[in-house]
């Protein structure tokens, strides 16, 4: 084939591909505010996922009650068509309490199709952590700050001695916990949701 024209044919499948995935992404993204949880329906999945977390990992339930607060996204949605992203809707909540509410969002190029759901869980080990964290407009992960995803040990156990990062993360998907992942890149905002 014709070098020239097999280019242009490349650069038009790029740019279809590039197309159908921004638009399959704005339906996503752009609607999800006229379909956004209620203050109410993330409390409740927020409740649910973290007792799994507990269920799953023995001593997340000590290690959550020695957090200076906890970040839980119960349901982040990846969906791409050539161009990905994310979102999903979650909660702080310091001493047990939902103190605020939070968007999780990021974008990927790259060789995508589909959609997948998961459960981000972000526990703030040092209360400066926690309070640069609050303190922002928008907090990235890599840029703001940085986040340690947690391997657990023998048994799906935590090693609290081990652990020595100001901020601890833990990606479940539907069959536990995920390993190999980063959450490089994700921006958390504060929501205006009212209770």
């Amino acid at each position: 084939m014709n070098r020239p024209i097999a280019k242009k044919r490349m650069g038009i499948w790029m740019g279809i591909t590039l197309v159908a995935g921004m638009s399959f992404l704005a339906v996503i993204f752009w609607g999800a505010p006229s379909h956004a949880a209620t203050a109410r329906e993330i409390d409740v999945s927020v409740d649910v996922a973290l007792e799994n977390f507990e269920k799953e990992v023995k001593g997340g339930k000590e290690f959550l009650q020695n957090a200076k607060g906890v970040l839980v996204f119960p349901k982040v949605i990846k969906a791409g068509v050539g161009v990905g992203g994310e979102y999903g809707e979650g909660v702080l909540r310091i001493g047990g309490k939902t103190v605020d509410y939070y968007n999780t969002a990021s974008a990927s190029i790259g060789f995508q199709l589909g959609a997948q759901a998961k459960t981000v869980i972000l526990v703030f080990v040092q209360e400066a952590a926690l309070k640069k964290f609050r303190g922002s407009s928008g907090w990235e992960v890599g840029v703001d700050g940085s986040v340690a995803l947690i391997n657990l040990g023998a048994g799906g156990s935590i090693d609290t001695t081990k652990i020595n990062e100001p901020i601890v993360g833990f990606v479940f998907g539907q069959k536990g916990l995920m390993y190999n992942l980063t959450l490089e890149g994700s921006k958390f905002t504060k929501l205006d949701k009212k209770k």
